[in-house]
């Protein structure tokens, strides 16, 4: 995962020894953090936190520097995730992770997508954790069963079940580069217009549009589904005027999908296209401001 804060900036020659010992693992450690909790901000307090624990201890005792800071981090996760699972209940609408956005497409073998998350999202906290450490960051289950405290039998079932919904999440088929510059072509001609016509012969049928205010900004509280009600959907908004006020429009990659950074009177939003086949089957619109400060 690529974002905008990779942690202290240290000059030259100036780093302490833990400092140089923690760098390499950074990003490794906020891909992992960001994955369990949906959160590009809290997922770098995570990795701040682990790094303040690694400059405390004896460095010298730690035989294996990753797979200490993996335990740490994930650890610190679980405990975020007991007090973030209560907040998430009373949440206004449909919750989406903060994007993760990044210039370039994500490597593939590195999911990040916004299906992953929600479907981890549903997941209960070791589950969620037994996959990610397993499937997605190669961790034998010996270090699993270590890092959850758990016997390794537990965890491969926590990893088992957690698969299992994960791969009923997941995209059936792949867009080709021209199905994505197409869906892309489609989405811009719309923003320009103000008008979504250009959109209908690009959407599923069954195309799903989910949208996060959090009870700060309008919009829709509860996913929009099929194509009719969603060309309904963003023609009400252009008809007031939603399209057409956006002074930037920013193509990019966000959670290693096609999308937008929009800039308009009320600041930043983000919109990340789901693109199966050959046509656009989700939006992931988030608007609120809370999720999108790292963007601002």
């Amino acid at each position: 995962m690529k974002n905008s804060d990779d942690g202290p900036v240290v000059e030259s020659g100036t780093a302490t020894g833990a400092e140089r010992e923690f760098v390499p693992h950074r990003a490794y450690l906020e891909g992992l953090a960001y994955r369990m909790l949906g959160s590009v901000s809290d997922a770098q307090d995570i990795v701040q936190e682990a790094f303040v624990r690694w400059s405390g201890v004896d460095r010298a005792q730690v035989a294996e520097p990753r797979a200490f800071l993996t335990r740490v981090v994930t650890r610190l996760c679980l405990d975020q995730l007991k007090s973030a699972r209560a907040r998430r209940e009373q949440y206004v609408g449909t919750w989406l992770p903060e994007p993760a956005v990044s210039p370039e497409p994500e490597d593939p073998a590195h999911d990040l997508s916004v299906a992953l998350l929600l479907a981890l999202e549903r997941l209960s906290p070791l589950e969620r954790a037994a996959f990610l450490l397993h499937d997605v960051f190669d961790v034998d289950y010996a270090d699993v069963a270590a890092t959850l405290e758990r016997s390794e039998a537990t965890c491969r079932q926590l990893a088992a079940r957690a698969r299992e919904h994960v791969r009923a999440e997941r995209p059936r088929f792949e867009p080709s580069p021209d199905a994505t510059e197409r869906v892309v072509a489609a989405f811009q001609a719309a923003v320009a217009s103000g008008d979504p016509a250009p959109l209908a012969q690009v959407l599923s049928e069954d195309v799903i549009f989910y949208a996060d205010g959090g009870g700060k900004r309008l919009t829709a509280l509860r996913p929009i589904y099929g194509r009719e009600k969603v060309l309904r959907f963003l023609a009400g908004v252009s008809s007031k005027g939603g399209a057409r006020s956006f002074s930037q429009v920013v193509r990019t990659q966000i959670n290693g999908q096609p999308g937008f950074l929009l800039r308009g009177p009320e600041g930043v939003e983000s919109i990340a296209l789901c693109i199966t086949g050959e046509q656009l089957t989700a939006f992931y619109h988030v608007r609120n401001p809370d999720k999108l400060r790292h963007l601002s």
